[in-house]
């Protein structure tokens, strides 16, 4: 009895390191997407996301595929920038998979700027060795 406490507890030390590199990944992919965005590569936005990837945007359809993803991205920069992800959850959801939530921010383009802020939950999938995005959806604070 005594040993299979201390393997559930060593287990459980195990898990938390991975956890967090696992939040760290994620959030360095994040700010490689805000990079992106921001400088108007919706090619690099794009090549983040899988193959078959589906965004969930506000007030607008579903799209799913890359082609369809970088259009989106392209005419967002066009008229958003400065933007910044901030990861604040990671949950694995097996081995190759992992749901993140996190918080955003953006300013409109033109003279008067204007700051956007909202929330997103991303699905994040494993392929290969690097993580893609796989569903994405947002919406803003108001």
């Amino acid at each position: 009895m005594r040993i299979q406490a201390i393997v559930a507890a060593a287990c459980l030390c195990l898990q938390v390191p991975a956890m967090a590199q696992d939040k760290a990944t994620i959030q360095s992919l994040s700010d490689k997407f805000a990079q992106a965005f921001n400088a108007g590569d919706a090619a690099g936005v794009a090549a983040l996301y899988t193959e078959e990837a589906v965004i969930l945007p506000p007030g607008a359809e579903m799209m799913k595929g890359r082609t369809a993803i970088q259009a989106f991205w392209k005419g967002a920069a066009e008229q958003l920038g400065n933007g910044k992800l901030t990861t604040v959850e990671v949950k694995p959801l097996g081995s190759d998979r992992a749901l993140e939530i996190g918080a955003f921010s953006l300013q409109t383009k033109g003279s008067q700027p204007q700051e956007i802020t909202g929330k997103y939950v991303v699905v994040w999938e494993k392929v290969g060795s690097d993580w893609k995005l796989a569903t994405d959806i947002w919406n803003t604070n108001k």
